[in-house]
């Protein structure tokens, strides 16, 4: 994919995560440095209990059976009550995109285990990814193209730089972007731990140190995220000025050590940005604190943007939420925004130089938001606070 060019605005935020349902107790877990993970029976080792920042049960019966479908919509429509509550009135082409991974895993569980692979029609639409995207367009009446997007990790930056696409063409007036990614069934988080990325028998701070020494891999979450992007005056959380992505075609799960394409994304995202290395204050980075990863990024922040910003990665608090991950992270940075405050988590153990050590002070500056999927999908955008583009 090429980079893009443009300014858009985010000028709704919706949030389902592991601290519960609504943006503003994500921005309050955060805030307090306390991760959102908790004990679960029955997915650590022999049926044990794991730590997972698990989505709680909750929304709404008209919204589907499944957490997932009730996430989504929650997510959705408290983005769109929001950027209507701060002034936006929706155009004539509305277009909705909508990151998944594994979508409804829990009831395609359910269809083939508990229901030997038998349903009424109309619970069986409920399985298919289209369903959730149709019953929200018809809630609210839009007509622009809707579609899902799906690029592993990188899945919300994936939305994020296809609703600016769709915006700089005039494809749309106005875009609602989730990412929903509810897929933590026993099986599911028993493989990444045998990939050896996941890390579930210790509290996420201990485990899960991104840019520090001692770290074992990532924090598992969940998380449904919305967000409404606009060029409309509205006066945003944050501006997207622009993104790019690449691949690295070299390995199934494995960044390139060489780390060519994801240099390669950065530079382009600066690039549709107009904007230079040294224009970035901030990387909100992938950081699942994983050693590929978090040598990949560090050298990206040593390297290619000379050793300046800062970074800081909310994986240890939120959890990696797999395909809503980066949709978590860019909330994370437009909520800060917002509030004037970097919810960075507290260092545990030695690390880079330039990690933030818990929530920071934040005076406008722009920020590097760096994902890397599974596969070689690399992915990096470019968020400015309202009315700053450089430096």
């Amino acid at each position: 994919m090429h980079a893009i060019h443009g300014g858009t605005n985010i000028i709704g935020v919706g949030a389902v995560t592991g601290y519960g349902w609504g943006a503003g107790l994500l921005w309050d877990g955060l805030m307090s440095s306390k991760p959102a993970a908790d004990l679960v029976d029955g997915y650590g080792a022999d049926g044990e209990a794991a730590w997972l920042a698990k989505v709680p049960v909750g929304g709404e019966a008209r919204d589907g059976a499944s957490r997932s479908a009730r996430a989504m919509r929650f997510a959705a429509r408290e983005a769109i009550t929001d950027a209507e509550e701060r002034g936006w009135t929706p155009g004539r082409r509305v277009g909705l995109l909508h990151a998944v991974v594994l979508p409804e895993i829990e009831e395609w569980r359910q269809f083939y285990l508990a229901d030997g692979g038998q349903r009424k029609v109309r619970d069986y639409l409920a399985l298919m990814p289209s369903t959730p995207v149709s019953m929200l367009m018809q809630e609210f009446g839009f007509h622009g193209p809707a579609m899902n997007v799906s690029a592993m990790c990188a899945s919300g930056n994936a939305g994020l730089i296809t609703a600016k696409m769709w915006l700089d063409t005039g494809l749309v007036d106005d875009v609602v972007f989730v990412a929903t990614d509810l897929s933590l069934t026993p099986e599911n988080v028993e493989h990444f731990v045998k990939l050896g990325v996941a890390v579930v028998d210790a509290e996420p701070l201990d485990a899960c140190r991104p840019f520090q020494q001692g770290s074992r891999g990532f924090a598992v979450g969940e998380a449904s995220v919305a967000f409404v992007l606009s060029g409309k005056g509205v006066v945003p959380y944050a501006e997207l000025l622009g993104g790019s992505m690449t691949h690295d075609a070299f390995h199934v799960t494995s960044v390139d050590p060489a780390r060519t394409l994801v240099d390669e994304c950065v530079r382009e995202a600066l690039d549709a940005s107009g904007v230079s290395p040294a224009d970035i204050r901030y990387v909100n980075a992938h950081g699942p604190g994983t050693q590929q990863c978090d040598t990949a990024e560090a050298g990206v922040v040593d390297e290619v943007l000379d050793g300046r910003p800062q970074m800081f990665s909310v994986k240890p608090l939120a959890g990696h939420c797999q395909g809503a991950a980066a949709a978590v992270e860019v909330a994370a940075s437009a909520l800060g925004y917002e509030h004037g405050v970097i919810p960075a988590p507290p260092s545990v153990a030695p690390g880079h130089a330039r990690l933030l050590d818990g929530p920071t002070p934040i005076s406008g500056g722009l920020t590097l938001k760096t994902s890397l999927g599974m596969g070689g999908q690399n992915s990096a955008v470019v968020l400015a606070p309202p009315g700053v583009r450089a430096a």
